[in-house]
C-alpha cells in the first residue's frame, strides 16, 4: 500500500477535494490517502457541498497540518496549490515522487452565489479529472 499526502494552504478546500477523489476512485485499495495543509483553515463547507453533489461525501475530514504526519514514509507528496509548493516545510521524503498542479481557489471568488458555485464546481471537475489521471498513471502503473 501506497501513502500519498496531498498539501495545499489551508486543508480546507482544493487538498480535500483531491483526497475525496483518490480515496474513492481507486478500484481497489491501492494508497492511503492524506491530506494536509501548511496550516490549517477548517472545513469548507461550499467544498463539502460540491463534493457532495458527485457522490464523495467529505463532511468527517477534517483539517490538519502537515507536521501532524511527520514519521509517514510517503510514495508521493501532491501540492494543489503554488504557494503550498513554494511556501512547504521540508518534508523528508527522498524516495516520494513530488507532484505538483496548481488548481484554482474557488473559495477566494467574489460574486454571486452563481458565480461562486460554478467556481466551486469547475475546480472540482478539474481535480477529479487530474486524480483519475494519477490513479491511472501512477497507482495502477
Amino acid at each position: 500500500m501506497k501513502n500519498v499526502l496531498v498539501l495545499c494552504t489551508g486543508n480546507s478546500c482544493r487538498s480535500q477535494m483531491a483526497h475525496g477523489y483518490l480515496k474513492a476512485l481507486q478500484p481497489s485499495p491501492l494508497a492511503e490517502i492524506y491530506s494536509a495543509g501548511i496550516e490549517t483553515h477548517g472545513l469548507n463547507p461550499d467544498a463539502v457541498s460540491i463534493m457532495g453533489e458527485d457522490g464523495i461525501d467529505i463532511a468527517s475530514h477534517t483539517s490538519n497540518n502537515v507536521s501532524e504526519y511527520e514519521g509517514i514514509p510517503w510514495d508521493f507528496i501532491i501540492t494543489v496549490c503554488d504557494h503550498a509548493q513554494e511556501n512547504c516545510p521540508f518534508i523528508p521524503a527522498p524516495n516520494a515522487k513530488r507532484i505538483h498542479h496548481n488548481f484554482s481557489d474557488p473559495s477566494k471568488v467574489v460574486g454571486t452565489e452563481e458565480q461562486r458555485y460554478a467556481a466551486f464546481k469547475e475546480t472540482r471537475e478539474a481535480i477529479k479529472a487530474f486524480s483519475q489521471q494519477f490513479i491511472e498513471e501512477e497507482l495502477l502503473d
